[in-house]
């Protein structure tokens, strides 16, 4: 019988986006194989969680996507940036903590590419006068990041509805992002 890599995968993401010291056991079990099976996947953990990183850049690129960053008002397309990226919320909130992701001089293209893709709706919704021009780009984009892992987070315990992710993130963001006139 064949191992579905992507049921793996997605297994591991909804437990590691739980509680993210899981064992290989316990991510094999999640994904309902043995031990041996995942690790003639995935090496260790550090390919896993490379892997997971793949399929979170995928989602991410898909997200940007969908939410047609170029359309409408800044404030709108940062609305619909969060509502499509809510699904990866807790894969993207496990990985957000991993810092073997993040080591070396050499970032991630993929990540590279949407970190730019986010920063210039930001710098968009600068140049239109929407969002605040003292805040910059690359701090909203790592702000729109913190905001989202943290959402996750509190859904995942239970300390949040998950009906509520997409207006925590968006009003608080641009709570402090959008302009506002001088008084």
């Amino acid at each position: 019988m064949a191992v579905d890599r992507e049921h793996v995968l997605r297994s591991a993401a909804a437990l590691l986006a739980r509680k993210s010291t899981s064992t290989m056991d316990e991510v094999a079990k999640a994904a309902g194989i043995s031990r041996a099976t995942l690790h003639r996947l995935f090496a260790g953990r550090d390919a896993l969680v490379r892997a997971l990183e793949g399929l979170g850049i995928e989602e991410c690129e898909a997200a940007l996507t969908a939410a047609r960053l170029g359309e409408d008002t800044a404030p709108e397309a940062v609305r619909r940036l969060v509502r499509e990226l809510e699904p990866a919320a807790g894969l993207l909130a496990f990985l957000y903590t991993e810092n073997q992701l993040f080591e070396g001089e050499q970032l991630y293209e993929g990540w590279a590419r949407i970190d730019a893709g986010i920063a210039a709706l930001f710098r968009r919704g600068q140049q239109s006068g929407e969002f605040r021009i003292d805040l910059t780009p690359a701090w909203l984009t790592e702000a729109l990041y913190g905001l989202m892992a943290s959402a996750a987070w509190a859904v995942s315990e239970g300390r949040a509805a998950p009906k509520d992710f997409t207006h925590m993130v968006v009003e608080l963001l641009l709570g402090g992002a959008l302009r506002r006139e001088e008084s």
